[in-house]
């Protein structure tokens, strides 16, 4: 049987997902309701997280398909499964164009010298114009510096929502064929005369059992791996260690199948090698050449993960200590590739990512497992080369209606940013910036508040710059809960005026909880436990009705975004509450002092 290799890639929401899951029900190896993206924060935020693996059958072929991630953050996922395969299927969206992610990973998959396909997606969107996708996707080729035979791309229309495909806008489809045979006639298979030669096989990414332990993905790239089959593992700089291979899966549908043996070509996932690492090669013959390092992109921003020592410590949680909180940690680096932790201190453990959504979605991981821990404001990493201070910067593209492009354009100067790009369609406008990634840390609440929620905005890390100075951001003060006990409507009531609430009435606070931000930038020490005065006599006009503002409700990203260098995110299994580091009023006099 032949083996064809294909990644899916796509910027965020242009489809890949759902055409992956259509393609796999209509080959019979893929249900109604499950699809790729398995991981509940995947289902909710309708984002691919991590990459995964799974394969369809169609004649006397086997397709090895990869879902890769479509969000920046974690683009390290991407460039390592490009690796791994013979093409790539570029989907993009009809309506929007070739979007900023789409350009990573396209200059990642030319740069190996990949020939992709372009998918151009839900063409039956109202303002969809699949001729106009098309001209954007090769000049974004050609900016990219395709060659000849790469741009010369074939392309292939469809409606992944509804699993239909086809070759030219006027054929009339029913299903997905029209894809499959695009596949068959442009990826190469898998070539059987480099399974003759010894064991080469190198992992692109990790998982973990609890009864194997670590587990790696990857592909076999020559000669045949078996079971029980002793083996060297080389790393990049040729240190060499030995291992066993205890058990092999291969992927069918999305469903993990045990074999005895895998050859040339085939993408499988093994056991037996515990402290395997990515971009490593597992061989049989130790005068083998490694094969050549995968490179994982550095972290941008960096935090400390503590434990919990607020007055409500212990309450909703199940994982409370730094030994439960470093294990958990342990475990994470295991399979995140992107993580860097610092174990340095017994209590605080520096934590770095890729950005704000990276550490967030290990955040939100964390609290449904039953943690409980708090952590700094993020911070950009700064490297130090040549006597020159560095520090990361992304590009940014926005889609907003023209009436907010000039707010837009005055908020990210400010911060750093320089437009580089304008384009104007209709009434929509698209600016492309580059800035430093510490403008962009805390904007994005911004931004949704100046497009009114109509804007779009994307971004993506091109790489470490020199210091940008200093930069201006709108600085919201904080309102201080000065006491203990239960949030009262009624000073609720009258502390809205004074800027932006975090908390409904009812809820419990303690000293130091911060529970809203101030307009004007001051902090403010508040009681939000103070009922009404109430009396037996009754005046005109005192018992107005309370009308209470719903409350901007702290996720864990907003937290990060709006919290200040002075406070602590707290995260539990049950609620997300900012604070003060020093709770009491005197502690953070004492604080300002010293500092």
């Amino acid at each position: 049987m032949e083996i064809r290799n294909i990644a899916i890639i796509a910027h965020v929401d242009h489809g890949k997902t759902t055409l992956t899951d259509a393609l796999m029900r209509q080959m019979g190896v893929g249900q109604e309701g499950v699809s790729m993206d398995s991981n509940t924060l995947e289902q909710e935020r309708g984002i691919t997280i991590y990459s995964k693996n799974a394969s369809v059958f169609y004649k006397d072929t086997k397709i090895n398909i990869v879902d890769t991630p479509g969000h920046a953050d974690f683009g390290s996922e991407v460039e390592r499964v490009l690796r791994a395969i013979d093409s790539v299927l570029l989907v993009v969206d009809a309506q929007e164009g070739p979007m900023p992610q789409t350009r990573f990973v396209l200059k990642k998959s030319l740069e190996l010298g990949i020939k992709p396909i372009v998918v151009v997606n839900k063409i039956d969107k109202p303002a969809a114009d699949p001729h106009w996708c098309e001209e954007q996707v090769l000049e974004l080729f050609l900016e990219l510096g395709a060659n000849d035979e790469q741009a010369n791309f074939p392309v292939v229309y469809a409606i992944g929502r509804e699993g239909v495909a086809k070759k030219k806008l006027t054929d009339v489809s029913t299903d997905l064929t029209p894809l499959l045979e695009t596949i068959l006639a442009h990826v190469p298979p898998a070539s059987e005369d480099l399974a003759a030669k010894p064991l080469r096989f190198q992992p692109f990414n990790l998982g973990y059992d609890n009864f194997l332990g670590r587990l790696a993905v990857g592909r076999v790239y020559e000669g045949k791996l078996e079971v029980k089959q002793n083996v060297y593992v080389k790393k990049p700089n040729g240190d060499m260690r030995q291992g066993k291979i205890i058990k092999i899966f291969t992927f069918k549908g999305l469903e993990k199948v045990e074999q005895e043996s895998a050859s040339a070509g085939e993408i499988v996932m093994l056991a037996g090698l515990p402290d395997i690492d990515i971009g490593e090669t597992v061989m049989t013959d130790p005068a083998s050449e490694a094969l050549p390092a995968i490179a994982v992109d550095e972290p941008t921003i960096v935090l400390n993960f503590l434990v919990n020592n607020s007055p409500f410590a212990g309450k909703e949680g199940n994982f409370l200590t730094s030994r439960e909180l470093r294990a958990r940690l342990e475990r994470e680096l295991e399979i995140n590739v992107g993580l860097r932790v610092d174990f340095g201190s017994a209590e605080t453990f520096a934590v770095s990512g890729r950005g704000e959504l990276h550490i967030s979605i290990l955040l939100e991981q964390m609290r449904r497992e039953g943690y409980e821990l708090q952590v700094s404001q993020p911070q950009v990493i700064i490297r130090e080369e040549k006597g020159v201070k560095l520090e990361p910067f992304e590009e940014v593209i926005v889609d907003t209606p023209s009436a907010y492009q000039g707010a837009i354009i005055e908020r990210l100067g400010a911060r750093g940013f320089v437009v580089e790009d304008v384009r104007v369609s209709g009434d929509l406008v698209r600016l492309t910036f580059k800035g430093p990634t510490r403008g962009l840390l805390g904007y994005r609440n911004q931004f949704m508040i100046d497009t009114r929620g109509e804007g779009i905005m994307s971004s993506q890390v091109s790489g470490f710059f020199p210091w940008a100075g200093e930069i201006k951001k709108r600085h919201v003060g904080s309102m201080i809960s000065m006491s203990p006990g239960k949030a009262a409507g009624f000073s609720l009531w009258n502390l809205q005026d004074r800027g932006t609430l975090y908390i409904p009435a009812g809820t419990e606070v303690y000293e130091g909880m911060v529970i809203g931000n101030t307009a004007k930038g001051e902090e403010m020490s508040v009681n939000p436990t103070k009922g009404k005065q109430l009396s037996n006599m009754r005046a005109s006009g005192s018992d107005e009705s309370i009308d209470l503002t719903p409350p901007l409700t702290l996720t864990i990203e907003r937290g990060l975004e709006v919290m200040t260098e002075d406070e602590y995110l707290e995260i539990t299994p049950k609620n997300v509450r900012l604070r003060k580091q020093f709770l009491t009023e005197a502690e953070r006099n004492k604080a300002k002092k010293k500092g």
